[in-house]
This record gives structure tokens, C-alpha cells and sequence, in this order.
């Protein structure tokens, strides 16, 4: 019997080097291209302009603090689930079903390095069977937006986008500038990011095999997921996660003060915060829902639900990140309790929507906390009216100097937070 060949490598066109980074930079590969200039004015990190960007993405701003603007939310899953997925592989099912209908011509994703599955490379992709080489996650900072150039160079005008909201963030900002005939941008969230040496560490602290691990999750059942190379899996729940030995350095500033960690400007974004168990699909324009229609039966949908109080857990997160005094949250449990709070969690802790949403209001204090300790000056620019509604239930309000005025007036005719 003749050897299969390896397939042909995925498209990884040379990127520039990057430019001399700060201290908020992400590398999402804008400061890689000759659009270099407009970072200070499209990053989220500096000037960040939701409505606006809202507006220009979706036709209107504002609706739920939570989650952004939207036309309709779902717990979703492909049937069957596709073999090497994060979860089911929805989103990547998303953007092979634009280049098997021609609707696109390239994706603009990241792939596995070759000699560490966790690595990301930005890569180019043009065959529909090759979205299954993507499929999985990927740690660290990745220049994703630098691909624009050479997909633009190789004829591509009509592309999508699978990103996280710090990279759709500069996109939607320079979109009008790129000439491209249609854009779609399949979102992810995005949270509590570190380099690659930092999550290998973390593995390490989890497992005397971190080479083996293929797979890690955090699920919204209160656990965390490994799965090792001789197929073996084990749910460590998340109170037993060693968290209060991590260097308080561990996590980047930015993702520490990430502000829209539900990718906001994204077509649609594919999670898992408020799937139970599934995938969370957020739709929030048209193209988000042409997008979703064409995967047809091969998605089932039903509703989401929600289970349980949010705010005992969001006031506690609170108090232990106020006191950790800009380190990871403390944790003073005794030993002793943790695996009865850890039985207890799943099963009476919030779930479905709101285990997402004591995550988000979780994200939010932890924005303002970190940024009042760290870059105090950055808040009256940073930090979007959403998230202050969002923290506000736990006694964290502006302080003079930390919101801009017309913050304030720009959400006054917004609903209330649920």
C-alpha cells in the first residue's frame, strides 16, 4: 500500500518584524503593515470608540451591556461534533462553508506550529478541507492582521477573518482603508491571554506530562479539561487549579483589562460562555446570520438557559481582586473546603446565561481594578460605558477623572443592565 503524502504546508507568508511594542501592545500584526500609523488611533487599547465602530459594523450601538449588539443569541453545536475542535468546531465550519460556496476566497486564521500545537501561525487559507488543520486553540499573541497585506498582494479581495476582539477591534478601524469588496469576521472571546512559555508552565503545574497534553479547556461546568496524546482525559475543577501560584505577571496588563471580551464587532461570535455545555453563538448582523443559514441542519440550535445567582460569586471576585492589590485574585479558602465548594459549584453556582454574565461583570471589575493600580490615566480614554454599567452593581463607579462626559450622556438612553 503507498504512504499517504503529507498534505502541501498551509500558506504562512513572512511577515515584517514587529514594531518597538508598549506595554498595552498586543501584536494583532497592525504595526506590521504600512497601515503602521493608524495604531494609535484603532487600537483598543488606547482610544477605543464602540458606538462608533458599533455603528459602522452593525447599523446601530448600544443593547445589551453584556454582550453587544445582536439579532439573536443561541446554544449551538455541529452534528456531529468535528474531530480535533475546541468544542464542536462551529467556527471553523463557519469560514469552510464561505470558501465552499465562493462567497470568499481566503480565510485569514491561525494554525498550529509545527512542532507545538499550542503556537499559533498566522496562515492564509484558500482550500475548504484545510479549515481542518485550524481547528483547536491557540496561545499567545499572534500578528493575525498582517496577513492583510499579503492576501491583498495574492488577488484576495473578498475574505474572512476568525479573530479575537483586540484584533477585530484595529480591523473594523481600518476596514474602510483596505479595499476590500466584502469582509467577514467570525469573532471569539478572548480572555486572560499569556505567552506561550506561560502556559506551558501552567501546564506543567497541572500535569507531570505537559508535553502529552493536546487539549485544555475551561468549561462552564466549573472544570477545567486535559486531554493527553494516548487519549486519556481528566477535569481538574477550577478551584483546584493552582491560580495563587502564578507570578503576578502571569496574565499581560491588556488582558487583565480587556473591555470586550464578547468581541463586540464581530459578524458573529462563537464561544461557550452561555452554551451550558454547547457552544454560545452570538449573531449580530446580517452577515452574521448568512453565516449561520449556511452551515443549514449541520448546526442544531436551541435556546439558552440560565440557572442560578450571579452576584454572590461577582461580589466575592470583587473583594479577592481588590485585596490582591493588582495580582491574580487571592484565594484564602481552607483546603479542606474546597472539594465540598467544588461539588457544590456545578451545581448550584450560575449557569447558561448567567455563568456568562458573572464572567463578563467578573471581566469588568477586573478592568477597572487593574487599571486604577497600573494606568490610572488610561481609564477616562479606555474604558467603555459598558463596563462601567456592568461593575457598577459592586460599588465601582468613575471617579473624577476616570470617564469622559460624554460617556455618560451617550448611555443615558440605554436599557438597564439585567
Amino acid at each position: 500500500m503507498r504512504d499517504t503524502p503529507d498534505p502541501a504546508p498551509l500558506d504562512a507568508p513572512a511577515l515584517a518584524p514587529p514594531a518597538p511594542r508598549g506595554a498595552m501592545c498586543t501584536d494583532c500584526g497592525l504595526s506590521r503593515m504600512a497601515l503602521a500609523p493608524r495604531c494609535g488611533t484603532a487600537c483598543q487599547f488606547t482610544v477605543p470608540d464602540f458606538p462608533a465602530r458599533e455603528r459602522a459594523a452593525h447599523g446601530r450601538t448600544g443593547g445589551d451591556p453584556h454582550v453587544g449588539p445582536h439579532l439573536a443569541m443561541h446554544r449551538a453545536a455541529m452534528e456531529p461534533p468535528r474531530p480535533g475542535a475546541q468544542w464542536t468546531g462551529i467556527t471553523t465550519a463557519l469560514a469552510q462553508s464561505l470558501l465552499e460556496t465562493g462567497t470568499v476566497t481566503a480565510v485569514l486564521t491561525l494554525a498550529p506550529a509545527p512542532d507545538d500545537p499550542f503556537e499559533g501561525v498566522p496562515v492564509i487559507v484558500t482550500d475548504p478541507a484545510d479549515m481542518a488543520r485550524v481547528r483547536g486553540m491557540r496561545m499567545g499573541f499572534s500578528p493575525l492582521l498582517a496577513l492583510l497585506e499579503p492576501a491583498a498582494a495574492q488577488g484576495h479581495r473578498r475574505i474572512a477573518l476568525i479573530g479575537v476582539p483586540c484584533q477585530v477591534h484595529a480591523l473594523r478601524a481600518i476596514e474602510a482603508e483596505l479595499g476590500l469588496e466584502r469582509l467577514y469576521v467570525i469573532g471569539t472571546p478572548c480572555s486572560d491571554n499569556t505567552t506561550l512559555p506561560n502556559f506551558h508552565d501552567f501546564l506543567a503545574r497541572l500535569t507531570d506530562r505537559p508535553g502529552a497534553v493536546t487539549y485544555l479547556e475551561f468549561r462552564a461546568d466549573y472544570r477545567v479539561e486535559m486531554r493527553f496524546d494516548d487519549g486519556a482525559v481528566r477535569m481538574i475543577p477550577f478551584l483546584k487549579l493552582p491560580l495563587s501560584d502564578l507570578p503576578d505577571d502571569f496574565f499581560p496588563l491588556t488582558c487583565r483589562t480587556c473591555t470586550d471580551y464578547t468581541n463586540r464587532l464581530a459578524d458573529i461570535t462563537v464561544g461557550y460562555m452561555g452554551g451550558d455545555g454547547d457552544q454560545w453563538v452570538i449573531v449580530r448582523n446580517a452577515r452574521g446570520a448568512e453565516m449561520l443559514a449556511g452551515l443549514g441542519d449541520a448546526v442544531r440550535l436551541g435556546p439558552l438557559s440560565s440557572r442560578g445567582k450571579r452576584r454572590g460569586a461577582v461580589a466575592g471576585f470583587a473583594a479577592n481582586t481588590a485585596r490582591a492589590a493588582g495580582g491574580l485574585p487571592l484565594r484564602r479558602m481552607p483546603g479542606w473546603l474546597r472539594p465540598i465548594v467544588a461539588w457544590l459549584q456545578p451545581r448550584l453556582g450560575p449557569r447558561g446565561m448567567e455563568f456568562a454574565r458573572a464572567r463578563l461583570e467578573m471581566k469588568a471589575v477586573e478592568c477597572i481594578l487593574h487599571l486604577r493600580r497600573a494606568a490610572p490615566g488610561r481609564m477616562k480614554h479606555m474604558i467603555p460605558d459598558h463596563v462601567w454599567r456592568l461593575a457598577a452593581p459592586y460599588g465601582l463607579a468613575p471617579r473624577d477623572g476616570e470617564r469622559q462626559d460624554s460617556a455618560a450622556s451617550a448611555s443615558s438612553d440605554q436599557p438597564k443592565t439585567p
